[in-house]
Formats: structure tokens, C-alpha cells, sequence
């Protein structure tokens, strides 16, 4: 009963740290990486606009990943992402992963790194889900 009364006397207070809440969160979502849906990864890789790395295990890369894309598993992002992709600099880097999990990490690492980051809304699943295309090897 007392939380209602306060948050009736403290609408103001309660309503700026919502709102200060939400300002946070959609800044850190973009600072990892903005994410974009399949038809504009598509888009960006046709046009050579754009790189994709795939943070996947190389087992799972090898079961069936985007045509083109490179593989550096998630682990090995901090160590060996800027020697990888250093000749993409000039490009987007669109990152990769089974749903979604490891992206997020992934970008922020390589946004401090200086690239510019985007990722694959929903993952290879969604990219699956689709109906988009995987090659094997």
C-alpha cells in the first residue's frame, strides 16, 4: 500500500528514472552494434558495402554459414579480430552468431577496436527462419 501512495506523491522521480532507464538501454544496445534484419545484410554484402564475421565455433560454421562470411569464434574476437579484419576497415562489419548471444559482446569489442558494427538481427536462426541461404564447408 505504501508503494502506491509513493509512487502517486513521486510520479515525476519515477517517470525520469523510466525513461533514463530506457535511454540506457537503447544506448547500449547500439553501442554493440546496431542490429539490422536480414534483407539489409543481404543488401550490404551485395553491394561490397559490408563484411560478415561469424563468431560461431568452426564446427557450427562448417555445418552451413552466409556465403562470404569469415570465421572467428567469439573467444578468439579480442585476440585476433583487428589482424582479420584490418582489411576491412573501410567496411561495416556485420556480426554473426547462432541467435544472438555472443553478437552483442562481439561488437562492442570490435567497436573499441574503431570499426563500424552492425549485427544480424536474430542470428543464423533468424536468418534460417527466413529461408536465406547457408553454404556447408
Amino acid at each position: 500500500m505504501e508503494f502506491f501512495v509513493f509512487v502517486s506523491q513521486e510520479w515525476l522521480l519515477i517517470t525520469t528514472l523510466a525513461v533514463l532507464m530506457l535511454v540506457y538501454a537503447m544506448r547500449e544496445r547500439i553501442k554493440n552494434g546496431k542490429p539490422i534484419p536480414a534483407f539489409e545484410v543481404t543488401r550490404l554484402l551485395n553491394n561490397e558495402e559490408a563484411v560478415l564475421l561469424d563468431v560461431r565455433e568452426a564446427s557450427e560454421f562448417k555445418a552451413g554459414h552466409i556465403s562470404g562470411a569469415l570465421n572467428l569464434p567469439y573467444k578468439k574476437v579480442t585476440a585476433e579480430a583487428e589482424q582479420l579484419l584490418a582489411p576491412h576497415r573501410d567496411k561495416i562489419i556485420v556480426v554473426a552468431d547462432k541467435l544472438g548471444q555472443h553478437a552483442g559482446a562481439a561488437g562492442r569489442t570490435l567497436g573499441q577496436k574503431g570499426f563500424d558494427v552492425r549485427r544480424l538481427a536474430g542470428g543464423i536462426t533468424e536468418w534460417q527462419n527466413q529461408g536465406m541461404p547457408l553454404v556447408k564447408g
